[in-house]
């Protein structure tokens, strides 16, 4: 049990690491967001497909109850996934990333409304803690900020992706996550259909390889791995934990594109840290 419970952890952060690569990727890659999202959604539909076919996954859905159900999910992870980017290119990696990591704290306080699990106190606090983290995180959290457009549409992001959790976590156990993030990626697609005829694609080619990049490692690889991770952790678990995203997220920017982190990255990270490791320890405890 306690080998089990550090492999499905090593898992989960594995998961985080490479969705913590869209950060940078979302902000240097010189198309608009709503391009970007339909691209890496359409791609992310093929590898999936493929990789569904090769390990011959089911991807028919049992039920229309369950494809209504999808198809909110999918409509919250289009959300979720455009307001991010546009996050990022309105501030820098570290302010969109950090801002989306309210969504441990929005997750926390919805979960009672999708399950019979009552409000945890321990949950509030660590939430608040991020909180407080992101804060620290923000290099300026005035209202007059020129970065304040790209920290709503962060918050906006996270309550997207909180949404979009808790809507698709009733399936993870019933339905193999590579076909959960098949069928989602295929909504997001049609929904972006309309982008097709009202956005710039003159640019596609010279970033194609990013956009690849951002399809395969941070979609198809890390969104499938979290998926499956929360067959063995609560979303308020997985939220928490994955809340190390930002830190990740922050490391990669200072390492590929040189924004420099402040002391109050450091001091906010530190308490992002703390709740990954109590969370961490408390979801052994409970398992």
């Amino acid at each position: 049990m306690k080998n089990s419970h550090v492999k499905n952890l090593s898992f989960l952060l594995l998961a985080t690491f490479f969705i913590s690569t869209s950060g940078v990727l979302g902000k240097y890659i010189a198309l608009t967001p709503e391009v970007i999202i339909l691209c890496r959604a359409f791609l992310s539909a093929i590898f999936i497909y493929i990789f569904c076919r090769f390990k011959k996954i089911k991807l028919k859905i049992d039920s229309k109850k369950d494809g209504i159900s999808f198809a909110i999910s999918g409509f919250f992870m289009a959300g979720h996934w455009i307001s991010y980017f546009y996050a990022l290119k309105l501030s820098n990696v570290a302010i969109g990333m950090l801002s989306l990591f309210t969504f441990p704290a929005i997750t926390t306080l919805l979960a009672p409304f999708f399950s019979k699990q009552k409000l945890n106190s321990t949950h509030i606090f660590l939430a608040f803690l991020v909180l407080i983290g992101v804060y620290m995180l923000v290099p300026d959290f005035s209202l007059e900020n020129k970065y304040l457009k790209g920290i709503l549409c962060g918050i906006f992001s996270a309550f997207c992706y909180a949404l979009r959790n808790l809507t698709i976590k009733k399936h993870v156990k019933k339905y193999n996550g590579s076909m959960l993030m098949f069928h989602q990626m295929m909504i997001v697609s049609v929904l972006l259909i309309p982008v097709l005829f009202f956005s710039d694609f003159s640019n596609l080619e010279s970033q194609l390889p990013l956009v690849l990049l951002v399809a395969l490692l941070t979609t198809v690889i890390g969104h499938t791995m979290i998926l499956n991770s929360l067959k063995h952790f609560s979303v308020s678990t997985a939220s928490i934990i994955s809340s190390i995203q930002p830190i990740f997220g922050v490391i990669i920017a200072y390492i590929f594109v040189g924004e420099v982190p402040s002391l109050n990255t450091y001091i906010g990270g530190s308490l992002i840290l703390l709740t990954v490791v109590i969370e961490s320890i408390r979801s052994k405890n409970n398992t």
